[in-house]
């Protein structure tokens, strides 16, 4: 065993409202209705979550066509598209909608520009589940923007009615390059406010920087498609601070701690507690350490469970 170390515990890790919510949908779904309940995509991005749900019942799918007429259907926490709701409707499925409330506000809000005649612009990454559902509000007039250079390319004039929106799991600090570049090239253009911004997207990141002169090495608990997971991996990374994106505990290795004394531990949004436990017993199997929790925000932000979800309970 290595020599003792200490880990420092990020605050606030893990679980978001939005993802806590989504989960007890699934559990609520199943606890009334039984199996097989049917999500459409992954209900969240993390491995255990959804390898657990699916060995109590659980299918994960994203074509509707294999869901059984009149089935139990869940929307997952990034939101559908309005042609995926038509689709669901036309099946006659039991609808149930874990979209994460601040998706779901982010999808008004394009309703409500395309509305007022705003041409708008979305800034997200390519093929994201939540990118799909928010472009996916409106038939037209809605345009992806994944990096600095894309800006460039943009061919509206000065004079055009321009809006622009953000996926909620990237934080002001990753859109801030881009968002910057918008306006220099249209002042005109019309901005989200701050408070659509994802509260826990933003806390994360803040938590590993706050982290980072205290550590020699970052564990973040996320699995490989979880986009706040691997932004947290990235910033630990840009702090020049070896980074590991884990999801398994079995992925520990014991050369990572040689000529290391303290190892930070962070999760992203979408992970359980019950998996970052693991990890941090795994990584105790390798060396001694103490566990030091460090000082962040204590969030307290509920949301609520669908109606129609209470109404059926």
């Amino acid at each position: 065993m290595i020599s003792s170390k200490t880990i420092y515990l990020a605050q606030p890790r893990g679980f978001c409202a939005g993802v806590e919510r989504a989960i007890l949908i699934v559990e609520e779904a199943l606890k009334k209705f039984g199996a097989p309940i049917y999500v459409r995509h992954e209900i969240i991005h993390n491995a255990y979550v959804v390898k657990d749900f699916e060995s109590r019942g659980v299918v994960f799918i994203n074509d509707l066509s294999m869901v059984p007429k009149g089935a139990i259907l869940i929307f997952s926490a990034h939101g559908v598209s309005k042609a995926v709701r038509y689709e669901a409707d036309n099946q006659e499925l039991t609808v149930f909608d874990a979209t994460c409330p601040l998706v779901a506000k982010v999808h008004a809000e394009v309703v409500r520009l395309k509305e007022r005649g705003y041409q708008i612009i979305m800034i997200g990454h390519h093929g994201h589940p939540e990118v799909e559902g928010t472009m996916g509000q409106v038939e037209e007039s809605i345009y992806l923007v994944e990096r600095l250079s894309d800006v460039a390319n943009l061919s509206f004039s000065e004079t055009d009615l321009l809006a622009y929106v953000t996926q909620t799991t990237l934080s002001i600090d990753e859109t801030r390059e881009i968002t910057a570049a918008l306006l220099r090239r249209y002042p005109q253009i019309h901005a989200p406010k701050r408070q659509d911004i994802c509260y826990a997207t933003q806390n994360r990141q803040d938590a590993v920087k706050a982290m980072g002169p205290n550590v020699d090495l970052v564990i973040v608990v996320g699995s490989q498609n979880s986009s706040n997971s691997k932004r947290l991996y990235e910033l630990a990374s840009s702090l020049n601070i070896p980074a590991y994106l884990v999801d398994d505990p079995r992925q520990i290795k014991n050369k990572w701690f040689k000529g290391v004394a303290n190892i930070g531990i962070t999760a992203g949004a979408s992970a359980p507690e019950a998996l970052t436990a693991k990890i941090i017993e795994a990584v105790g199997i390798i060396c001694q350490a103490k566990i030091v929790a460090m000082d962040g925000i204590e969030e307290n932000v509920n949301f609520s469970l669908p109606k129609a979800l209470l109404e059926a309970a």
